[in-house]
């Protein structure tokens, strides 16, 4: 008699206590009707859960996959513009890098999720770690603060003419309390504290989404691995 498997409705033969396809165990009963509990056979290969991961292997993989995501999503790369690209491929590639020591050679899109988060996380805190450790040597290092703070200076003036522009369309008095919250951003961005903690954020913001975008891609690579498996999918 064949029974279907409840997580990804594929056929399993009725002696098969495991589902070829996903690994889900399947509850088998005795004659009188009771549950029987499965005794591993002596020598009998367990098949893993496909929604749960073997971290030392993901991590593995992860790391491996990270680390030239990082490099390549950080502010000194000239390609660092597609940095998002660059995670969210590599989250893939570390789920189906992982797969191939995998039984079965597929994992449900919540596990890859989880994989492709903990990549985001290695990629992001380096390319956070490369980004801010770069300014800091360009300023410090190799004395550019001045050419640094021209350039910051030529941002907020041009933030400051688009702001004038729309201040430029109110009444009086709304475009006199504009023009004092205006000089205080101003003063604020100008500081260096203020230029520093826009930097951080930035940094901070540029992770945020490289990890969404190291989810996206992990789901996307567990997906992938479920088609190739199960083409009708």
């Amino acid at each position: 008699m064949e029974v279907t498997c409840t997580r990804c409705h594929q056929t399993v033969e009725s002696e098969n206590r495991y589902c070829p396809a996903c690994g889900l165990p399947q509850l088998t009963y005795t004659s009188d009707g009771s549950p029987e509990e499965f005794q591993a056979e002596p020598g009998l290969e367990v098949v893993r859960d496909a929604d749960s991961v073997d971290w030392k292997q993901a991590l593995r993989a992860a790391l491996m996959l990270a680390v030239p995501a990082g490099v390549l999503s950080s502010g000194p790369s000239p390609v660092s513009p597609l940095g998002l690209l660059w995670m969210a491929s590599a989250a893939g590639w570390a789920v189906l890098l992982y797969l191939r020591s995998q039984r079965p050679a597929w994992i449900t899109i919540g596990a890859g999720a989880r994989i492709g988060l903990v990549t985001g996380l290695l990629g992001a805190w380096l390319a956070f770690s490369i980004s801010g450790s770069a300014l800091f040597v360009e300023r410090f290092v190799l004395h550019q603060s001045s050419q640094i703070d021209a350039e910051w200076k030529t941002r907020i003036a041009t933030s400051q003419q688009l702001t004038q522009q729309w201040a430029d369309q109110m009444t009086s008095s709304d475009a006199a309390q504009a023009q004092a919250a205006r000089a205080q951003i101003q003063a604020m961005m100008l500081s260096p504290a203020g230029h520093a903690g826009i930097e951080a954020f930035g940094f901070a913001t540029n992770s945020f989404f490289l990890m969404l975008f190291a989810v996206a891609g992990g789901a996307l690579g567990a997906r992938l691995s479920v088609r190739t498996r199960n083409p009708q999918l």
